[in-house]
C-alpha cells in the first residue's frame, strides 16, 4: 500500500513496484489509509509524513498497533530527529524526497525478504522462552504471558538478536550489523530507540528492566535463561 498525497509520486511508485509484479493500492490520506489498511491487508505500507486529515506518524502508530507489517516512512524532512523519531514509533525504514525510485524497490524487497527469510512449514515451529515472553522465531510474534503484543519487524529482529546470544553482552554495532546489514547507512542510535520501545511492550517496569540488560560502556544483553 502506498500512502501519499502527491499523484505523481503516487503513480511513480505504483508503475515501478508493478513492474515488479507487486500487487499496488493507494490512499491519498490518512484516513483513507486506515481504511484500506483493515479492508485489504497489505504486506507492506509505503507511508508518507506530511497528509492531510490524519499525519503519517499518527497512521504509522495505528497502523503498528495492529500488525507487525514493514512500513517505510517517505517524508521531505532530512533532519536525524525526524529520522529517529519515525523509527521509534515503529517505521522499519525512512527514505528522504527525492529519491530514486530504483532505491525504494530495492528496499521494499529488502523489507519482504527480511520478514520471510527464516519463514519454515508451521509443523516445525521455532520458539524461544524467556520467563513470561515467547518469540515465535518464523512467524515474527511474540507474546509476554500469553498475550500477543504487537512488533515492528525490525523490533522483533533486535529482541531475536539478543535472544539468541542469551546472557552474552551484544554492542550497538553488532546489533546494527545484524538487523540492518553491514551495507545499511544509518545512526547507531536507531538501536537505542529500539531498545526503548521494546522495553516498553515486555518489561513489567521499563525503567527498571530485568529483561534487557544495559551493561553500560558495552552494550545490551538478554539477562536470565532462556528454554
Amino acid at each position: 500500500m502506498i500512502v501519499e498525497d502527491e499523484p505523481e509520486i503516487a503513480e511513480l511508485l505504483q508503475d515501478y513496484l508493478e513492474e515488479e509484479h507487486y500487487e499496488v493500492i493507494l490512499a491519498i490520506d490518512g484516513r483513507e489509509a486506515l481504511t484500506l489498511f483493515r479492508e485489504c491487508r497489505p504486506q507492506l505500507v509505503i507511508l508518507d509524513i506530511m497528509l492531510p486529515k490524519l499525519d503519517g506518524m499518527e497512521v504509522c502508530r495505528m497502523i503498528r498497533a495492529e500488525s507487525s507489517i514493514p512500513i517505510i516512512m517517505l517524508s521531505a524532512k532530512k533532519s536525524d530527529v525526524d529520522k529517529i523519531i519515525g523509527l521509534g514509533i515503529g517505521a522499519d525504514d525512512y527514505v528522504v524526497k527525492p529519491f530514486s525510485p530504483g532505491e525504494m524497490i530495492a528496499r521494499v524487497k529488502a523489507q519482504l525478504r527480511r520478514v520471510h527469510q527464516l519463514s519454515s512449514p508451521p509443523e516445525t515451529p521455532a520458539i524461544i522462552r524467556h520467563q513470561d515472553l515467547e518469540l515465535h522465531l518464523h512467524a515474527y510474534e511474540v507474546t509476554v504471558r500469553n498475550q500477543p503484543i504487537p512488533f515492528s519487524a525490525k523490533e522483533f529482529e533486535v529482541l531475536r538478536c539478543l535472544a539468541l546470544h542469551p546472557n552474552q553482552v551484544l554492542t550497538r554495532e553488532q546489533i546494527f550489523q545484524q538487523v540492518w546489514g553491514y551495507n545499511e547507512r544509518g545512526d547507531l542510535n536507531t538501536v537505542t530507540v529500539h531498545i526503548k520501545k521494546i522495553r516498553e511492550k515486555i518489561e513489567a517496569d521499563p525503567a527498571n528492566p530485568m529483561i534487557i540488560r544495559t551493561v553500560w560502556g558495552v552494550g545490551y544483553k538478554l539477562a536470565g535463561g532462556t528454554r
